[in-house]
């Protein structure tokens, strides 16, 4: 399968090829590696800010924020080169993806330019509060409140797998306002500096490694947040949260096609059993092109398909998880080294996205936790594509 596209999507990939070319940093100047998803290194937020001012940060936005009103298909263009030279879009992945597209799409002009605008900038980095201990998937079962008192709300209660929220500078936070409404509408959502008094952030490491500090515990306790952080309006928060997660999914299965890619050039495969399975592999990762590439054109010609961009992640995912588990198993003992390198270095990349055979593994769960997980999406596709009864 080969896609083809006009020549002024074309021309738009030369350009942004371009600048690529001319603005790259040096492998020698990116010594210093993030710690956790809101941690930018000096070297990288400057590359961000360059990006930024460029109009090349996120080309579907305006030019006051890091765009050109690109449409999708040029945005598509944006983040297949990215992936082709191997460079991490940001160091702040949910600070870019999702906090600052959500204050541009619920804040007010002046929420836009004291958080989005240095998200986006790296001035500042961002966490997302969402899960806590007993609200993952079901967000609508948060339990952290925040009363009204003057010009003030206070916060009381945890936050759970908040990624980067140790180095992160502000958490987009969904709490309970409302404890009488019924729990998807009693939602707010407020920005919360890290930096407030009764904010208490403790970062625990994964299975990769006890040293792997990106996921925390956030506590609030008594925490006065001022009343303007408050994003959209009172108790709308579900609409926000769907909105947050819609930034997401967009493009998401990108990502996926992205991994599988990956796989096929690192998994090598010598059994007839193993040789199947990398076929398989193979299999997967063209119907997801097939499938991605269908749902762009829809998106391109303005028509909206949100329950099948559920089809996109489950089958992404699993794809990625499972492929990676063959190619893990196919290394025999050799897949347990850990650390290693299973790729050639790239200054520009992700370490852990071509870290040991273990490690990959092991985050591949990751896969289909996070943007919603894989039961949730088969139950959109059930309701909401096949019709399917709810009991």
């Amino acid at each position: 399968m080969q896609l083809s596209f006009d020549a002024d999507i074309e021309e738009f990939r030369a350009e942004f090829s371009a600048f690529l070319d001319a603005n790259l940093p040096a492998e020698a100047d990116a010594g210093e590696r993030p710690r956790s998803s809101a941690d930018i290194p000096a070297w990288a937020r400057t590359w961000q800010r360059t990006q930024f001012e460029a109009g090349w940060l996120l080309p579907g936005n305006p030019p006051e924020f890091g765009g050109r009103n690109a449409g999708i298909v040029e945005q598509f263009v944006h983040l297949q080169e990215l992936s082709r030279r191997r460079i991490y879009h940001s160091y702040n992945p949910q600070g870019l993806g999702i906090i600052a597209a959500s204050l541009l799409t619920f804040g007010t002009p002046e929420q836009k330019q004291r958080w989005a605008v240095p998200i986006l900038r790296a001035e500042i980095t961002a966490a997302l509060g969402m899960s806590e201990p007993g609200a993952g998937s079901d967000l609508a079962s948060l339990r952290t409140r925040a009363r009204r008192d003057g010009d003030h709300f206070v916060v009381d209660g945890q936050k759970v797998w908040t990624s980067g929220a140790h180095h992160a500078d502000v958490l987009l936070t969904f709490v309970r306002t409302d404890p009488d409404a019924p729990k998807h509408k009693g939602i707010s959502v407020l920005v919360i500096p890290t930096d407030t008094p009764g904010v208490t952030r403790r970062p625990f490491g994964s299975i990769a490694s006890r040293d792997d500090h990106d996921f925390n515990e956030v506590f609030f306790e008594g925490v006065r947040v001022p009343a303007e952080n408050l994003i959209g309006d009172l108790n709308d928060g579900w609409t926000v949260a769907n909105g947050s997660l819609g930034h997401e999914r967009t493009l998401l299965w990108l990502s996926f096609a992205d991994r599988l890619e990956d796989l096929l050039r690192d998994f090598r495969p010598g059994t007839p059993l193993e040789k199947d399975r990398y076929a398989t592999l193979v299999m997967d990762s063209y119907a997801l092109r097939l499938l991605g590439s269908k749902a762009l054109a829809r998106a391109a010609r303005g028509e909206q398909d949100t329950p099948s961009l559920s089809v996109l992640k489950l089958l992404g995912s699993e794809a990625v998880q499972s492929a990676t588990e063959h190619a893990f198993t196919a290394e025999g003992i050799d897949g347990l080294v850990h650390p290693a390198l299973t790729a050639p270095y790239c200054h520009m990349d992700l370490e852990m996205l071509y870290a040991s055979w273990f490690e990959r593994y092991a985050r591949s769960f990751g896969y289909t936790i996070a943007g919603g997980t894989s039961e949730i999406q088969r139950n959109v596709i059930a309701e909401r594509i096949l019709g399917m009864p709810r009991r």
